[in-house]
């Protein structure tokens, strides 16, 4: 065993993915339908390096993997996240406050209790790092040798703790009350009609949750697309696409369900669902395709990631996006083409918009800022590669570059950076952990750790459950987006078959989180 580790310690590269595959066999074992998925990479990994450790083998990773494998990582989950983010801010602000709220809490534990438990304000502060599992956090603390012992042995609880929390949160998601309900299509008709009402109107009247795509004037006559500005009247039939609860309050204000199947007759219409692959159409809205003035088409729904949406006129496009269009049936073939319809949009990385964001990312996080009693620090790669994510995802584009990539492969770079960021951290902390055991101060920063991570979850649980009312699922990404946990996020992708309200949640609290346990950390390291 001990040639097996001195190998693997003088070939970082074939430790690296070692790591990460054999954490993955152990994170696809499932015990009553739960498995840890990618966060058992970290497991394996601080496991494997303390038993390095504990024959004398030190097995260490690059560090620049983690540095590049979490900016990747946050990136991509930025540009996912980035228009659902922005949206939220006008409704999530209070959320965002819950967050800071219960970061600071933390930190007031650490600085109280710390001494009480025998522990320096400078071990206190490492402790505090480690039980909120924030690196920048420790630098800003300090990052003195004393420092790093208290986040070394807080770190390891800081996930497991807030995995309890998490788990606590997934118990309520089949509750949640904010789930999105299932697109359905119904043929309506028309009974009660205010005279001179649009099919437009009529979109507008319900929020635009509905989409009106086919209508017939006349008993026999033949079905036609519904325009936007087409007038609708009494006794027509139009097909109705939306969520359920919205199309059933839309049938009882207009008439009733119609036994005519207007998308059955294709002698006029046709339908087709078509892969956005033309990079010019991506990050511009349905509205902005002139779909209508250009081939007499529209789009009806968006599937993304699995789930069917509304297309919206203001629904920004993404690459690799399965657009539903129905359109004339002399012109769906040219409809096809200008959507490209290849498959090769569902793989496409934009490497021009990946690059210019991941540099961008990287050049901000590098930038000193001033702290309150003197010295600098920088927000790092991790949160400037997010922010800049979540601002590219909502631009779509800048003038011709494009700046979105396709979800799937959001999908698979923020999977690679993850596990990338997770075997050089466990390789790192296991190490750490067996000096921290040495020390005669460990049991008091485990049990100082324990506290503060429980304070933070357990503060952020009830805040958002009881005041933002907020689901089970959202609430498991915004835990993980709360303690700036990877881990976490992985977690609840797995048991929630990653469900976008996670990564809404989870991009929601991390820059708050982020930005509050630096300052937190800060005024702790100046207090010591």
């Amino acid at each position: 065993m001990h040639a097996v580790l001195t190998w693997l310690a003088e070939h970082p590269e074939v430790l690296l993915f070692a790591l990460v595959g054999a954490g993955m066999a152990v994170g696809h074992v499932t015990v009553r339908k739960i498995s840890l998925g990618a966060a058992a990479v970290l497991f394996v990994a601080i496991a494997v390096s303390a038993l390095g450790a504990s024959q004398g083998v030190a097995l260490e990773i690059p560090v620049a993997f983690a540095h590049l494998g979490l900016a990747l990582f946050t990136f991509s989950v930025g540009v996912s996240s980035g228009a659902a983010f922005f949206n939220s801010l006008r409704t999530q602000a209070v959320a965002m406050v819950g967050v800071a709220l219960a970061i600071v809490l933390g930190g007031a534990v650490a600085f109280t209790l710390g001494p009480l438990l025998g522990l320096t304000v400078e071990e206190a502060a490492g402790t505090f790092a480690g039980a909120v599992t924030n690196t920048p956090a420790l630098a800003a603390a300090g990052n003195t040798p004393a420092a790093t012992v208290g986040y070394s042995v807080a770190y390891l609880l800081g996930v497991l703790g807030m995995l309890v929390v998490q788990q606590l949160a997934l118990r309520h998601a089949a509750e949640d009350a904010d789930a999105p309900a299932p697109l359905t299509q119904v043929n309506v008709r028309v009974e009660h009609l205010a005279p001179g009402t649009t099919v437009r109107d009529l979109e507008e009247l319900h929020g635009d949750q509905i989409s009106v795509t086919r209508v017939r004037h006349e008993e026999e006559g033949p079905v036609a697309l519904a325009y936007e500005g087409e007038e609708l009247k009494v006794d027509d039939v139009i097909t109705v696409v939306g969520p359920d609860d919205v199309v059933a309050q839309l049938v009882g204000e207009l008439g009733h369900k119609s036994s005519h199947h207007l998308v059955h007759d294709r002698a006029l219409l046709d339908f087709r669902r078509v892969t956005v692959s033309d990079p010019h159409l991506s990050g511009r809205t349905v509205a902005e395709l002139g779909l209508e003035e250009k081939f007499g088409a529209t789009v009806s729904r968006v599937r993304r990631a699995d789930v069917d949406m509304v297309a919206k006129p203001g629904f920004v496009l993404q690459l690799g996006d399965r657009v539903r269009v129905v359109a004339p049936r002399s012109r769906i073939v040219k409809v096809s083409e200008f959507f490209g319809d290849s498959s090769r949009g569902l793989t496409i990385i934009n490497p021009i918009g990946l690059g210019l964001g991941m540099a961008l990312g990287f050049a901000l996080g590098s930038v000193p800022l001033p702290l309150p009693g003197g010295g600098t620090f920088t927000l790092g790669s991790a949160l400037c590669c997010l922010l800049v994510g979540l601002v590219f995802g909502r631009l779509g584009r800048i003038g011709p570059l494009v700046t979105t990539l396709p979800f799937t492969a959001t999908a698979v770079i923020s999977e690679l950076g993850l596990l990338l960021f997770l075997a050089q951290a466990g390789a790192r902390a296991g190490g750490q952990i067996l000096d921290a055991f040495a020390g005669g101060q460990w049991l008091a920063m485990l049990g100082l750790g324990v506290l503060i991570t429980a304070t933070v979850g357990l503060s952020v649980y009830a805040f958002q459950r009881t005041v933002m009312r907020m689901g089970g699922t959202a609430l498991s990404g915004l835990l993980a987006g709360a303690q700036t946990q990877p881990a976490l996020l992985a977690y609840a992708n797995e048991q929630t078959n990653h469900d976008f309200r996670v990564a809404t949640g989870y991009t929601t609290a991390y820059p708050t989180a982020m930005i509050t346990k630096i300052l937190v950390a800060s005024v702790l390291g100046l207090l010591a």
